[in-house]
């Protein structure tokens, strides 16, 4: 069936209308900004014509533009701009311009000529000629570590005469071949071993049916492709993704392909690429569809047709309801620009669709192109997701942690932490023996996914008092509290430590981005004199914890008179440090941590992150330091009582019902939730608690708790502790049921065919005074 005329056409993409709102598909300039944060460079090649412009969401920023011409050379003017300053490699972390600079064989930049320039709300510049713009957020180490700096920005490429090219993502490495797969069609092509294939969603929304076959098989007459039934098999999953189970295998459990990169992380395994039938059935005879599309991309290759392809479904968003066992779907996740890469394990013929479907939400109801790059095989693509702060917000790719030149020597086992990766384990030790080091030694672990904001000004305790859950008035100087920011119903938006640097200079580390935008909205609404610094992945920190922290540091931490020393710091104490000496890597350092233990946090610059890992692990050797991940995190928290995000406090559940009450002061009128807590605090319905079992089985993550039939609680957290040596969970319970000692059960299998027994207890579980921490 040849396509038909389309009268009208319509895109979800940046649409907002009365009856639906998709704030999460933003139009295709949005996508294109990036988000720079202190001590950072990005580079942005211009062509003539393009606007490169600047967006200061919190507060006024100062930024350093190096601008090159086509040959290399300082060329201000290409922007309109004067020179005005000279290039400070030390203030900022220039390995990235270096770098580029050395294989375009440029010249020594220290010292060279650049332009200052301030922007404060927006700021836009045209390029009259083609350039290379580097945009550089310089800021000193020391500066960065104590408070005073600067916060992110936005900056956005709009191009002079758009084409396709300007809304494709930046290529990952040397392109070896590309080309577009219209709507309704498909294309094959081969991958050498080794070789990376690059699949875009151009304009956001549609599915990219995918299907590999093997070379070698082919040429002995067979037909092995990819294989969703072994895959999920071997994945224990729906499908691959970026990390350690990133693999596609075929029916003889061959891998083919490995997943590097993956932006979108929702397409289907299950379902086939669309057929004749299935648009026959619906009405609609002769409807292009992927399977006959895909046979005939691929008879070329002596490749038999097929009335159906199983193939791994790109983009096409789809889940299986949990009660009916029924393959639900509706719009894509994927935005324009979203991608896969995956890298041939094996020579292969591949074949890419652009999905025809134009009849349901599987393409937004609009059937778009797809894109697809091939890269050489000698291409440096590392494993990556995606991640956005917030729904409409520019993508990131992950990022190696500052510490992984460190970390990647001692694991391969990483997963995502946000925007960066995180060690999950260490294999000379295991989970259980890191979760010992930190209750018997002393243990250190990246914790850089944490994010922290600068608060600063004269009204800066004044908009903390309103944000945050506990009196900051009372907050003296190097010192610091555990706090929340809540909504007007009392529901916890994040959690995290405050700290006091200065009378109006604080540090907030905590959970999420929508700290810095709640502060942000109140700062506004009330008219606030402050300015609140976003820092990124600009100060990455390590958690040093356990009995034997302490005489660690005393090895390492030199600190200056003026501010407390490390035997100075109580519990939540804070200092500003370097290590060894006066002309040491400078750091901050807080007594606090997330593991009931005795413990420390240290903060610093990601140029230092390195040095400062080895310079920890160095002064730890005689206390037996040992490397810890997120795993052993996670029994020390659940053992310690300590609440986190997505479990303990979620939507729906206020501060109180999170068992976050001990952060709240109620007698501090005025924070935002107030009058909720309050209110909630006289008649409270639910409560965290803890659950005690005689077994091991671990019940998982929102398990109904039953007092005989009758459901009266859920299950936050549950893990199988290796202190009391049975399964130990907190469980958010009616008051009715939460008395110590109620006997209750846990349900599986639907709830009532098998029944875990249990009897309601304290928490924390571990250290009930939290006498080993404020030791």
């Amino acid at each position: 069936m040849q396509q038909t005329p389309v009268l009208r056409e319509f895109s979800n993409m940046g649409f907002d209308g009365t009856r639906r709102r998709f704030p999460g598909f933003p139009s295709r300039a949005r996508l294109l900004s990036q988000v720079l944060f202190p001590r950072e460079a990005s580079r942005f090649e211009l062509k003539a014509g393009d606007l490169l412009s600047f967006e200061t969401p919190l507060s006024a920023q100062q930024i350093t533009l190096l601008v090159l011409d086509a040959r290399g050379q300082i060329a201000p003017g290409a922007l309109g701009l004067s020179a005005n300053g000279r290039l400070d490699l030390e203030s900022f972390d220039h390995r990235a311009l270096l770098g580029w600079n050395a294989r375009h064989g440029g010249d020594d930049l220290d010292g060279v000529v650049v332009t200052e320039v301030e922007a404060d709300g927006l700021l836009v510049f045209a390029a009259k000629t083609d350039c290379t713009v580097w945009v550089i957020r310089a800021l000193p180490v020391a500066a960065l570590v104590s408070g005073a700096h600067v916060g992110q920005i936005f900056v956005t490429r709009t191009a002079g005469t758009p084409n396709i090219e300007d809304f494709l993502p930046t290529p990952l490495g040397e392109i070896r071949d590309e080309f577009t797969v219209k709507r309704g069609t498909a294309m094959a092509y081969e991958l050498a071993e080794g070789e990376t294939v690059q699949i875009i969603d151009v304009e956001g929304q549609q599915c990219s049916d995918f299907t590999a076959l093997r070379v070698d098989a082919l040429d002995r007459g067979l037909e092995r492709d990819i294989d969703s039934t072994a895959t999920r098999t071997m994945v224990r999953g729906a499908y691959p993704g970026p990390g350690l189970l990133d693999k596609f295998f075929d029916r003889d459990l061959n891998p083919m392909m490995r997943v590097l990169q993956d932006t979108c992380g929702r397409h289907d395994a299950f379902g086939m690429a669309c057929t004749a039938r299935g648009y026959e059935e619906r009405g609609f005879p002769g409807h292009l569809n992927c399977s006959d599309n895909i046979s005939h991309s691929v008879a070329p290759y002596g490749v038999g047709a097929r009335v159906a392809w199983s193939a791994i479904n790109f983009f096409w968003n789809t889940w299986v309801d949990h009660q009916s066992h029924q393959l639900l779907t509706e719009e894509s996740h994927s935005r324009a620009g979203d991608y896969v890469a995956l890298q041939a394990l094996q020579p292969l013929v591949c074949a890419s669709t652009a999905c025809p479907d134009d009849l349901d939400p599987i393409n937004g109801w609009n059937p778009t192109d797809i894109h697809v790059r091939i890269y050489k095989k000698d291409a440096p693509i590392r494993h990556a997701v995606a991640y956005r702060e917030k729904e409409d917000a520019p993508m990131s790719i992950s990022q190696q942690s500052a510490f992984a030149p460190e970390t990647s020597k001692l694991t391969k086992h990483f997963a995502p932490a946000r925007d960066l990766w995180a060690p999950v384990s260490f294999p000379a030790t295991g989970t259980i023996g890191e979760y010992w080091a930190c209750r018997e030694a002393v243990t250190i672990q990246d914790m850089s996914g944490l994010r922290k904001f600068d608060i600063i000004g004269p009204d800066a305790e004044r908009l903390l008092q309103r944000a945050t859950t506990r009196d900051v008035s009372r907050l003296a100087v190097w010192r610091g509290s555990y706090t929340l920011v809540c909504d007007e119903a009392g529901q916890v938006i994040d959690d995290g430590t405050l700290f006091r640097l200065g009378p109006e200079l604080f540090r907030w580390c905590c959970g999420s981005e929508e700290s810095g935008r709640q502060l942000d909205a109140l700062a506004k609404q009330e008219g606030l004199q402050v300015r609140i610094h976003a820092l990124g992945n600009a100060l990455p920190n390590l958690a040093v914890q356990g009995p034997k922290s302490r005489d660690l540091l005393r090895k390492l931490t030199f600190t200056q008179s003026t501010v407390p020393a490390l035997d100075d710091l109580n519990w939540f104490g804070v200092t500003v440090a370097r290590v060894q000496d006066r002309d040491g890597i400078p750091f901050m350092l807080s007594r606090s941590g997330y593991t009931g233990e005795l413990g420390y946090e240290l903060f610093c610059a990601r140029e230092d992150a390195a040095a400062l890992w080895r310079a920890v692990v160095t002064a730890g050797a005689e206390f037996g330091i040992t490397p810890m991940g997120s795993a052993a995190l996670e029994l020390l928290r659940v053992e310690a009582g300590l609440a986190a995000a997505h479990a303990e406090f979620a939507a729906g559940v206020d501060a109180f019902e999170a068992g976050l009450g001990f952060a709240v002061s109620l007698k501090k009128a005025g924070f935002v939730g107030h009058a909720a807590l309050s209110r909630n605090a006289q008649a409270p319905r639910k409560l965290l608690r803890g659950l005690w079992f005689e077994g091991d089985d671990v019940p998982a993550h929102g398990a109904p708790v039953f007092a005989g039939e009758r459901p009266v609680g859920q299950i936050t957290s549950a893990v199988r502790s290796p202190m009391f040596e049975r399964a130990i969970a907190m469980a958010r319970l009616s008051v009715e049921f939460s008395a110590t000692d109620t006997a209750l059960e846990v349900g599986q299998l639907d709830g009532h065919m098998k029944r875990l027994p249990t009897k309601v207890c304290d928490i924390p579980f571990y250290d009930p005074k939290r006498e080993k921490a404020r030791a």
